[in-house]
């Protein structure tokens, strides 16, 4: 984990970041089109311009390597971070899973590590479960960008189950390998 000043690696890692977002293209509902469209107020970039042009963009980085079997248990980030965080996803595939928190219902303890990162947006529940049919699914493979902001940062929680049964996508199971995550993130300003 690392604050304050980023490596250079990290600082040109966050520069890709944000060309990334730039020249995401989303296509129209209107017109149906992606570039030129004038409906231009239909278009949603992944991060509102105010987090895109903040400086720094990100001052927190975190790389974690899990290996196969190891994941992480659903939570969302601490609230001590800004809004708008980014997840860079290395080396092996997987299933990540979002699920709303009004899904989550008092149940079974985590397993895969301790769910403190969920303690003030839910109460300090840490025992939780939710309806598998309430988990929306996302296939990662090595190089994928996951953004988050606004209400999928502060209401959804995210996680990756990489026990054996647990990484399948379209009914095959996933092949695990070493997996590398890079998190960026921005602490929030002290006043």
């Amino acid at each position: 984990m690392r604050f304050g000043d980023l490596p250079e690696w990290a600082l040109k890692l966050c520069g890709l970041v944000q060309h990334a977002i730039c020249c995401y293209d989303v296509m129209c509902p209107i017109c149906n089109r992606s570039t030129a469209c004038p409906h231009e107020d239909q278009k949603n970039s992944p991060f509102p311009p105010e987090l895109l042009w903040r400086e720094p963009l990100f001052d927190q980085m975190i790389a974690n390597s899990y290996q196969p079997g190891e994941g992480i248990c659903a939570h969302v980030d601490l609230l001590q971070f800004e809004d708008g965080i980014a997840i860079v996803s290395l080396e092996s595939s997987c299933i990540m899973h979002f699920t709303h928190q009004s899904a989550i219902t008092k149940g079974a303890q985590c397993t895969q590590q301790p769910c403190d990162t969920i303690q003030n947006l839910l109460e300090n529940k840490t025992d939780h479960n939710t309806d598998l049919a309430s988990k929306i699914p996302v296939l990662l493979i090595p190089g994928d960008l996951i953004l988050m902001s606004k209400e999928a940062r502060y209401n959804w929680l995210h996680e990756i189950n990489r026990k054996a049964g647990y990484q399948i996508w379209n009914g095959e199971e996933i092949p695990q390998s070493r997996r590398i995550s890079i998190t960026l993130r921005r602490l929030c300003q002290t006043k």
